[in-house]
């Protein structure tokens, strides 16, 4: 499953890429606002950072402006993937933008119905909210089980890119049902390595090794 950070915060994305575990980055307005960045500048500045696909979204809401405004994020970066939301325009600006040779990542989905429509309409991403639908009660994870039966059924090739990852056990779950990417806040990532075994073990080791008197270095 591939890694994306869910940020707009150059530092963070800086971490985790020199360790390898960044794939893609994602974006939407709120991060964008959370960075205090101008949109133009910071999504230069992580295309720059990162091989992969970059998520901008765009924010207006008719379809023709949505073109427009994915074609000059489009033009920031060759790795730049246009974020629509899915909606009819956003399907009608998805498949523009798709057959001019751009990636798009249809967001703010929330059925299978949903992203049938995206692979359709030639979505390169697909993006399911989990987390926001455990807010409402509703098993996120069971749509973005569907949704791969679906894809699989008649092999599209949009990629199910899991978003609103909330913890390390939506972590576990993506990758267990099969998603093909999942996007997360840097602090979720950096939480899968953590386990209170793992802990506890390496305190009894390093006080073993103290009482041998020995030294590596």
């Amino acid at each position: 499953m591939k890694f994306f950070v869910d940020t707009a915060e150059i530092e963070a994305i800086a971490e985790l890429n020199e360790l390898g575990m960044v794939d893609g980055v994602t974006t939407n307005p709120s991060l964008i606002l959370k960075s205090g960045r101008d949109i133009l500048e910071v999504t230069k500045e992580i295309a720059d950072l990162v091989d992969g696909p970059v998520s901008a979204e765009v924010v207006a809401t008719e379809a023709d402006a949505m073109i427009e405004e994915g074609r000059k994020l489009a033009g920031i970066a060759e790795n730049i993937a246009v974020k629509v939301p899915l909606t009819w325009a956003g399907l009608k600006a998805c498949n523009v933008l798709t057959n001019e040779g751009r990636m798009v990542n249809v967001t703010l989905c929330f059925s299978a119905n949903q992203a049938l429509l995206a692979a359709k309409a030639g979505a390169t991403f697909i993006s399911p909210f989990i987390g926001r639908l455990d807010d409402i009660n509703l098993d996120g994870m069971e749509l973005i089980a569907d949704i791969r039966t679906i894809y699989d059924n008649y092999d599209f090739q949009t990629e199910i890119l899991a978003a609103s990852i909330r913890s390390v056990n939506h972590a576990f779950q993506c990758a267990h049902v099969g998603s093909d990417v999942m996007t997360a806040p840097p602090k979720v990532i950096k939480a899968m390595a953590e386990h209170p075994l793992t802990d506890k073990g390496l305190e009894a080791f390093l006080a073993d090794w103290e009482k041998t008197g020995q030294k590596i270095l």
